[in-house]
């Protein structure tokens, strides 16, 4: 346009019909700056749609970019968490290590003490002149005392005749299965007396009994066991150690099969757990109470207990109770003494009802349902009623078999 403008200006000869040359300039000017508008306006499309694209591209790495990271971070938190769980569980097992450690040195210091201890009160009597106790404890599986007095000398040859093994058999029967039985039996209040002299007698003949220092007498049971435990602890290393009364019946291989389950527990209580009332206005009663005001309002419970016929507990606790024998309370009823020592200790109560099963039919009906007595008595006598004339019978129809303790494995 500009040109044919200037074509005509210079056809005209300059006349005031044509054009100047200021306006040719500026519409020259004005052409190009419109034509560089122009050009501006179409080129920034295509630039947007880049920027844009440009934009998504980047918006989608980031996206990729966060989601990897998301999980690397799931993964590595999952990662951190097992390593957690697994840090737990390994400082889980050196802390029970290192409590079965201490358990242990503990056991074998209280050891120490009961048998430096051995010509202090309540001490073991030596049972044959001339011998002295070994200071290398013998390992056995469990030890059982039972319970007896001067005036049971048939009450034990019930039990000789039935249960317990005699002679050479009893002594096998400690060196092949660990398994140590005594009758346990202290002094009358004049040592060296006639009831001491027929005890001294009985045992050359049987050699099965465990003498204690300890003076005989009903009220002073709880006093008896306390030693009893201090006794064996200091003669036997052993895993379990039972009280058992000489009225009752027992089946020594059903009753280490009991046992051998518990063996992994450190401090364990087993018996027929019970709560029976406590005897308040009952002075001169059998089970009177003297200290019931302890145990709160009249009508009130004792707490849970092993009941007294047969009750076991592990190396830890009998420890415990040799080394603490004088600062542990004894209350009337020894097995509420013996109860109310575990009281406030991590000891794991458990009730075991084939400890305490009835005498025939009970006894065979259990036998025949797969589950085996370990003991019985009868609950009405608190042992088994006139045991001396019906122990036999007891152990024809109760018992396991004269060989079951020797064909077990514990």
């Amino acid at each position: 346009m500009a040109v044919m403008l200037g074509s005509r200006q210079l056809k005209g000869g300059g006349g005031n019909g044509g054009l100047s040359r200021q306006w040719v300039s500026f519409f020259c000017v004005s052409s190009f700056i419109l034509g560089v508008l122009v050009v501006n306006r179409f080129w920034d499309v295509p630039q947007q749609v880049d920027v844009e694209e440009d934009t998504l591209d980047f918006q989608s790495h980031q996206k990729r970019e966060l989601e990897q990271t998301t999980d690397c971070n799931k993964k590595d938190a999952s990662i951190q968490e097992g390593d957690i769980l697994n840090q737990v569980s390994q400082t889980y097992d050196v802390i029970m290590n290192l409590d079965k450690t201490i358990s242990t040195l503990e056991m074998q210091l209280a050891s120490a003490r009961a048998a430096k201890a051995g010509n202090q009160e309540g001490s073991p009597v030596i049972t044959k002149p001339g011998t002295e106790h070994s200071k290398n404890r013998e390992k056995v599986f469990y030890v059982m005392g039972i319970m007896t007095a001067f005036s049971s000398r048939k009450r034990r040859d019930s039990i000789r005749s039935t249960w317990m093994p005699k002679g050479e058999n009893l002594k096998k029967l400690e060196t092949e299965k660990g398994i140590v039985m005594r009758f346990v039996i202290g002094h009358s209040e004049t040592p060296g007396g006639v009831l001491d002299r027929l005890i001294d007698a009985e045992e050359k003949q049987h050699n099965d009994f465990l003498k204690l220092n300890h003076v005989e007498g009903y009220h002073q049971l709880s006093t008896k066991t306390q030693i009893y435990f201090k006794t064996v602890v200091a003669l036997w290393d052993a895993d379990f150690y039972i009280k058992v009364d000489d009225d009752v019946h027992i089946n020594p291989g059903m009753l280490g099969s009991t046992l051998a389950r518990q063996r992994s527990k450190p401090r364990v209580y087993m018996g027929c757990m019970k709560s029976g009332p406590v005897l308040h206005k009952s002075k001169g009663v059998k089970y009177h109470e003297p200290e019931h005001w302890k145990f709160g309002e009249e009508g009130n419970k004792y707490f849970r207990h092993a009941t007294g016929q047969l009750y076991v507990i592990s190396k830890d606790l009998a420890t415990y109770i040799s080394v603490n024998r004088h600062i542990l309370h004894r209350y009337a009823n020894e097995d509420i003494s013996l109860g109310s020592w575990f009281i406030g200790l991590d000891v794991e109560h458990i009730n075991d009802q084939t400890l305490c099963c009835g005498t025939a039919p009970d006894c065979e009906w259990k036998a025949q349902a797969g589950n085996p007595c370990a003991a019985s008595f009868d609950w009405s006598c608190s042992g088994i009623c006139k045991s001396v004339e019906r122990m036999k019978e007891v152990h024809e129809r109760c018992g396991e078999g004269d060989g079951a303790v020797w064909q077990s494995n514990f």
